[in-house]
């Protein structure tokens, strides 16, 4: 079992910063796909971020250049980043983490942090 905690979210004028974190519980944080998905009001959840075990990164194009995902794995703890932000970015923020162990497929999600972003 794999518990994620969500946290870093807040108010923040456009252009301003946050980073968020997702700090993982269990042994398999070091071996999942971590990610952070967002969900605004009246809309589907979206992907925003991923960042393989090996550390390869891919973005939502509308989100490149202006977030990083990063991990620590002596912290059991992923990151995202989150520069130049605009108020189309406020939602709410998942982490998420996927993988195998060994043979089960695993899924899990944490609660969500909240970005509020002013113009």
């Amino acid at each position: 079992q794999v518990q994620l905690v969500d946290s870093g979210g807040g108010l923040v004028q456009a252009g301003g910063s946050l980073r968020l974190s997702c700090a993982a519980s269990g042994s398999v944080f070091s071996s999942s796909a971590m990610g952070w998905y967002r969900q605004a009001p009246g809309k589907q959840r979206e992907l925003v971020a991923t960042i393989a075990p090996g550390g390869s990164t891919n973005y939502a194009d509308s989100v490149k250049g202006r977030f990083t995902i990063s991990r620590d794995s002596a912290k059991n703890t992923a990151y995202l980043q989150m520069s130049n932000l605009k108020p189309e970015d406020k939602a709410d923020y998942y982490c998420n983490a996927v993988g195998w162990a060994p043979t089960m497929h695993y899924n899990y999600w944490g609660q969500g942090t909240k970005v509020t972003v002013t113009s």
